[in-house]
């Protein structure tokens, strides 16, 4: 089970999602889930993740995805410490979820199950 503040995904740009999956599968032996003809999951990898070929939703590099098992607990505790939330909470076909940006400027999301 994911713990508060962990690191349980993390989220690729995928612009070629049919060669990219193709090449993983074939190099690494990573399987696919597909949520659309935009999004893939990937397992068999040593962590969840997934590649996202949507433009306008993926980000110019990878997103490390943390978990909360209370989202808005943890966006306060986000800002607080000094995070810039720079996409409010927002629901997904997995959960929900925000993202934020940190001192250094990396971006990174929080995310919570369904």
């Amino acid at each position: 089970m994911f713990e508060d503040g962990k690191i349980a995904y993390v989220e690729l740009p995928g612009d070629n999602l049919p060669g990219t999956k193709l090449f993983y599968s074939a190099a690494f032996g990573w399987r696919f889930i597909d949520y659309g003809p935009t999004y893939a999951a990937f397992e068999n990898a040593g962590l969840d993740g997934g590649f996202q070929a949507d433009k306008e939703q993926a980000r110019p590099k990878p997103l490390v995805v943390l978990y909360a098992h209370d989202l808005e607990a943890m966006e306060k505790r986000v800002r607080d410490a000094g995070g810039e939330i720079v996409i409010p909470i927002f629901s997904f076909p997995g959960g929900r979820r925000f993202h934020f940006r940190d001192p250094s400027g990396n971006e990174l999301a929080v995310f919570t199950s369904a």
